[in-house]
């Protein structure tokens, strides 16, 4: 059995079409444009583990039919990657367990402020369903008794810090970033995947646009790469003509194995 990553959402903060009914420059009767904000899902044969808590969570993990969660790791503290906190709920109800929670020390001390009835035991009816744990430098999930590693790295989302996740050397998820730093090249080379941010042609003070998307595509130079986060601005069959082959837009649902 593979270990299985489900980009459940592949949208900007927005998502597309807008709450307004606004697709922008994207044909809504392709459906690959319909995009919710940006979460994935990473399974192995043990466990169920998301990256960020989109605020389209429960209609993501209702069209996967997701039973359990067991880890979710946070990229940062930005809304349109954790307002669907709420959600686990759902998930505790179910295991009676706590579920293990990966955050730095700013999106920490967000999600405590903004969502506490989460992480504490205010009565016997509502007891805490989520744990924080420190999001450190690397980490090991289970898979088919081997250990894979999640390796975070901190990287520039304009005025604010995020963190990418390297999935057993073999695929990066970085979908909110305005900057790499030099020193951590070396651990995006000999990828099988490079899941990438490119919000829409123009530049953005927060974001990758096109151009600098496949700028670190060729830089990295990976077997092959999705386009993520993309915004109303990005039609998905005119993106595809400015792609080489082994480069593709995201669509929701899209899933690869490791």
């Amino acid at each position: 059995m593979s270990i299985k990553f489900i980009i459940l959402g592949c949208g900007s903060s927005m998502g597309v079409p807008r709450a307004d009914g606004f697709f922008g420059n994207c044909d809504p009767k392709n459906k690959r444009n319909y995009r919710t904000r940006c979460s994935a899902l990473i399974k192995t044969s043990n466990e169920n583990i998301l990256i960020d808590t989109s605020p389209d969570l429960r209609q993501q993990l209702l069209r996967h039919k997701i039973k359990k969660i067991n880890k979710v790791y946070y990229s940062h503290m930005h809304a349109d990657q954790t307002h669907g906190i709420n959600d686990l709920r759902s998930f505790f109800l179910n295991s009676k367990k706590q579920i293990d929670i990966f955050a730095d020390k700013i999106t920490a001390k967000i999600l405590k402020q903004s969502f506490s009835y989460c992480f504490n035991n205010y009565s016997r009816e509502y007891p805490a369903t989520l744990k924080f744990n420190k999001l450190n430098r690397n980490s090991i999930v289970n898979h088919n008794n081997k250990k894979i590693k999640i390796k975070a790295i901190q990287v520039e989302h304009g005025k604010v810090k995020s963190n990418c996740f390297i999935i057993d050397k073999r695929l990066a998820y970085i979908t909110d970033v305005s900057n790499i730093h030099k020193k951590d090249f070396s651990h995006f080379k000999n990828l099988n995947y490079l899941i990438i941010d490119c919000l829409w042609y123009n530049h953005h003070p927060s974001h990758f646009n096109l151009e600098k998307s496949l700028f670190y595509i060729k830089k990295f130079n990976p077997k092959y790469a999705i386009l993520s986060n993309l915004s109303h601005v990005l039609d998905y069959k005119t993106l595809k003509k400015y792609l080489s082959k082994n480069v593709i837009p995201a669509h929701d649902g899209l899933t690869v194995k490791l």
